[in-house]
């Protein structure tokens, strides 16, 4: 699992920042990315990396706030022109299906594959063999959800080595022992699947979570995850201003994090009053409440590798 964020600021667009977008990529789980939020230019942004449209496996909304939304007319547009055609998932607040049908229909875009809608309450929005997303409300003043993505326990390693030794041939009996199957030789012998497979590993988790004042919701979210995703668009010492916009600052993201339980803590939605050079002082300021802070900037990566949160730089 990869993180890369498209957009991490507030509002409206500047020359630094780009309004909220954020991809989580699974290409080595699921050969696919998931996008949470789209704002405007988000396919823009695209156009600087890697990422192919048509890869694009399931799309999460956290509100219906212009900076959230306005790309996604225009990025599924672009999907069907460059070819995509397997089938698309949005999940969203209610009123997400009508707006982009609405969109769609008036602009007589056509799509060449087909948009599966899941207006949300909250709970268990996903959930298939390999992950969980659970959403709930959170404090803005409109409806706005957080998600918390869960990867479940990884298949046990197979100790092949371990297992050639014990006598059993290459094929497919070492699939079934890696299966948590038991297997019988040829020569009497069964040779246990817990003696030649290591312990399964857990897998990754994340909150994700829009726009919001500091609120339980986000602690429940964010318990014991590898990464908080949380807002920032004040500074310390802004809590009044920041409340009625239904937004936190840096201190309270941090606050969050140390009361989740959580190992690391990235910031975006960040204000465009906040210059460049200004980040690092952002960042020390959440730092005085909890010890591993990133602020995103657009295009940044990252890797989560024996839970160290890693920077990629290309």
């Amino acid at each position: 699992m990869e993180l890369q964020f498209l957009g991490t600021g507030a509002g409206m667009p500047s020359k630094q920042r780009n309004t909220s977008a954020l991809v989580v990529k699974l290409m080595q789980e699921r050969g696919t990315f998931w996008l949470f939020d789209c704002g405007e230019a988000t396919q823009h942004q695209m156009l600087h990396t890697s990422l192919k449209p048509r890869k694009l496996e399931k799309i999460f909304i956290t509100h219906m706030h212009g900076d959230h939304i306005y790309g996604l007319p225009g990025l599924l547009g672009s999907r069907s022109f460059l070819d995509g055609k397997e089938p698309l998932t949005i999940y969203g607040p209610t009123g997400i299906q009508e707006w982009i049908l609405t969109t769609l229909r008036l602009s007589r875009t056509y799509l060449q594959y087909k948009v599966n809608f899941v207006e949300i309450s909250e709970g268990i929005v996903f959930e298939d063999e390999q992950f969980t997303v659970e959403a709930k409300l959170l404090h803005h003043v409109i409806p706005c959800f957080g998600f918390r993505v869960s990867q479940k326990p990884l298949p046990p390693q197979l100790l092949i080595e371990q297992a050639l030794k014990l006598g059993v041939p290459k094929g497919p009996l070492l699939a079934k022992l890696k299966s948590g199957q038991d297997v019988l030789l040829e020569n009497g012998h069964t040779v246990y699947s817990q003696d030649v497979t290591a312990k399964a590993k857990e897998g990754f988790s994340l909150a994700i979570l829009g726009d919001t004042r500091f609120c339980e919701a986000s602690i429940e979210l964010s318990r014991d995850v590898d990464i908080v995703i949380h807002e920032a668009t004040f500074d310390a010492g802004t809590e009044e201003l920041a409340k009625p916009y239904g937004h936190s600052t840096i201190t309270q993201a941090a606050q969050v994090a140390k009361e989740s339980g959580a190992k690391h803590l990235i910031v975006q939605h960040i204000s465009a009053r906040f210059l460049p050079s200004q980040a690092e002082e952002l960042r020390k300021q959440g730092l005085a409440v909890f010890p591993s802070i990133i602020v995103a900037e657009d295009f940044a990566e990252f890797e989560l590798k024996k839970n160290e949160l890693v920077q990629i730089y290309k």
